[in-house]
């Protein structure tokens, strides 16, 4: 493979920093793989930081960021899940930034971290090299329930999770007076929902509760949506994905009726999704998806 062909470094680029509103930035993924937009919010007297980038470099590049627009406020970080280009760069914020986790989100770290640090440093020479030295940090706080509140100073900050869907651990942070919503990867912009279905090593995945978690965002009536993933839009981010999951369940579920095997279904399927879908991004996941579906619904090779 030639270098014009490989993919770019994981980067957070942080002249991409963009304001959605006053106290609040993106610092956009420039749809780089595996770079996730990351988010800054200021109150009066604290700042939230919403996930780091992959690797030490990233996430010290993010907290300088966030330091410079926070001045001198305190700084909290917290993660929309535990996955290494969302979280693993906390290790930069440590004694910097209250880290704040949810307990499935600590759960995940401690029982699958070190494997998904493993798997993803084989992704290539240039992903290894923003993961070298990467150290697994434990959070501050803790929070168990669906629910935690960040008072910022004059705006407080909504962290909300449901339990299992894409991972154990997923969470939104809503700003409810902006109407602002980040979503992590419960949903990204033009790009096929990843399911890490990845049967024996890993199966946490809860494809009916993600369509709850969905619906549950929409009847909120965010203004501004940012995804894991993709360009910050409104709410037709989260509904796309909705629709997309429901129809592959739904399809997926008459296959298993009809006595289709896994790789029938996905014969099937497939092609109607690029269809449907002929500007989003990473088809691969829709195997994925559709195995998942399958083999919830069935016991079918």
């Amino acid at each position: 493979m030639s270098d014009d062909a490989l993919p770019p470094p994981p980067v957070v680029d942080i002249s991409a920093l963009r304001r959605i509103a006053e106290g609040a930035w993106v610092i956009g993924d420039g749809r780089v793989p595996l770079v996730p937009n990351v988010g800054i919010v200021l109150g009066e007297h604290s700042a939230l930081v919403i996930d780091t980038g992959m690797g030490h470099a990233n996430g010290d590049a993010v907290l300088k960021l966030a330091r410079s627009l926070a001045g001198t406020r305190k700084l909290y970080l917290t993660i929309t899940h535990f996955h290494p280009e969302h979280g693993y760069g906390a290790d930069a914020f440590t004694g910097a930034a209250t880290i704040v986790y949810n307990t499935a989100q600590a759960d995940d770290l401690s029982s699958k971290g070190e494997g998904y640090l493993a798997m993803f440093k084989g992704m290539g020479p240039a992903v290894e090299a923003a993961l070298a030295g990467t150290a697994l940090v434990e959070a501050d706080v803790l929070y168990d329930g669906a629910e935690y509140g960040i008072d910022l100073g004059g705006r407080t900050v909504l962290l909300k999770t449901w339990g299992r869907a894409h991972t154990n651990g997923d969470q939104v942070v809503y700003l409810p007076e902006d109407g602002i919503l980040f979503t992590g990867d419960l949903a990204e912009e033009k790009t096929f929902p990843i399911f890490p279905w990845f049967p024996p090593d890993d199966m946490d995945i809860d494809g009916d509760r993600w369509i709850k978690v969905l619906d549950d965002c929409l009847s909120w009536g965010p203004a501004v949506v940012v995804p894991g993933h993709g360009d910050i839009g409104g709410p037709e981010i989260l509904s796309d994905v909705r629709d997309y999951i429901v129809t592959i369940r739904e399809k997926v579920g008459a296959a298993v009726a009809a006595g289709q095997t896994a790789d029938e279904t996905i014969a099937a399927i497939r092609p109607d999704m690029l269809v449907r879908h002929p500007d989003w991004h990473f088809p691969e996941w829709i195997d994925f998806a559709i195995r998942y579906f399958h083999a919830t619904k069935s016991t079918a090779p």
